[in-house]
């Protein structure tokens, strides 16, 4: 027979509401008689029934993570993040994959609103679901965090990671190594590939440079996502006009690019530089480690669900709005242009 609170309560000698009051922490109980109770529940083995605490308390404990893939590693290093966080508040997680979808992306959040959660974490939101407004109506009625690169103002609560700035210190160093033909590699439909994008022109119009040249590899967090890459950089390599450098909006198009370099004996860093983006494991176990814009999945995940919970137990009332701090990690995919090579693969 399971334990029940009747049991706790007659082995720590005090009433079923006691015990109540300690399970869900709702009302103050003499440091004493907690203890004892506590000691009762680790006696018998108790484990509360959420679902019976769920119609007292009117919480579940339960939080909604939703990802738009699990193939690129810089989602569920973010997941494992705000899991740990959650879980040491008490909170469990119950995490959905859209693929990157728009339209599924809703039902998903409908779906996972019609389990009766306290609240939602949204990672890299689809851009059809921000521009419409879904998402700011739907924080009107439930505690919702976004985690992306892009800002909302006071429509939504937010963690931010600050892809202009991690993208073009990753460019300027390109630049300050002498590359002027630097291609660009993203996936598509992302605020995030945009927001990279944008820079990328930015800092060719900076510098006078007049190669552009913009890759789009479709779905950049699906599985076939590398073999894309490598397909249509492949063709960039045997154009006539070849870059100097690469910058890939994710470490998978990155080894993407790497594969297509080995493959075609074009050496990295000597004959091509690449840099992509989040500093993921693969960025220290490709070959050779890749350099690599890290947007701090851990901090961003911790603080995400910190945030998220502040709000749900109305212990912060304001719109949330925190935006992290990137850098630029250097390993050994970059290096100088080589004048004779560079003469070299501008005659060819």
């Amino acid at each position: 027979m399971p334990v029940t609170i009747n049991d706790v309560a007659r082995e720590a000698g005090v009433s079923i509401t006691t015990v109540s009051r300690v399970v869900n922490n709702n009302y103050p109980v003499k440091k004493e008689t907690r203890e004892k109770i506590e000691r009762a529940i680790k006696k018998l083995g108790y484990t509360p029934n959420i679902m019976a605490r769920g119609l007292i308390t009117k919480k579940t404990s339960m939080i909604g993570v939703i990802v738009p893939g699990i193939t690129n590693l810089f989602f569920p290093t973010i997941v494992e993040a705000i899991e740990e966080k959650i879980k040491s508040k008490g909170y469990n997680i119950s995490l959905s994959n859209t693929g990157g979808d728009a339209e599924l992306e809703k039902e998903v959040v409908n779906s996972i609103i019609s389990r009766q959660v306290d609240g939602i974490i949204i990672i890299d939101p689809r851009v059809e679901n921000i521009k419409n407004d879904f998402y700011e109506e739907l924080s009107s009625r439930l505690p919702i965090m976004i985690i992306n690169g892009l800002t909302y103002g006071d429509k939504c609560n937010f963690v931010s990671y600050n892809e202009k700035v991690g993208t073009k210190e990753a460019m300027d160093y390109l630049v300050s190594l002498g590359h002027k033909r630097i291609a660009f590699v993203r996936g598509h439909k992302s605020y995030s590939y945009d927001i990279k994008e944008e820079i990328y022109n930015e800092t060719l119009r900076e510098n006078g440079f007049t190669y552009n040249e913009v890759i789009n590899v479709g779905k950049g967090n699906s599985i076939e996502v590398v073999n894309n890459t490598e397909m249509m950089i492949e063709k960039l390599f045997n154009s006539e006009v070849q870059p100097t450098a690469v910058f890939a909006c994710n470490d998978l198009m990155a080894v993407g690019v790497l594969n297509t370099c080995s493959r075609l004996n074009i050496r990295v860093p000597e004959d091509v530089s690449v840099i992509g983006c989040d500093n993921t494991i693969i960025a220290s176990i490709s070959s050779p480690k890749l350099t690599s814009v890290d947007l701090d999945m851990k901090g961003i995940g911790n603080k995400a669900a910190e945030q998220l919970i502040l709000i749900i137990e109305e212990l912060k009332k304001e719109r949330c709005s925190v935006v992290s701090d990137t850098k630029l990690v250097i390993r050994d995919s970059c290096g100088k242009v080589r004048e004779e090579k560079k003469e070299l693969r501008e005659k060819s």
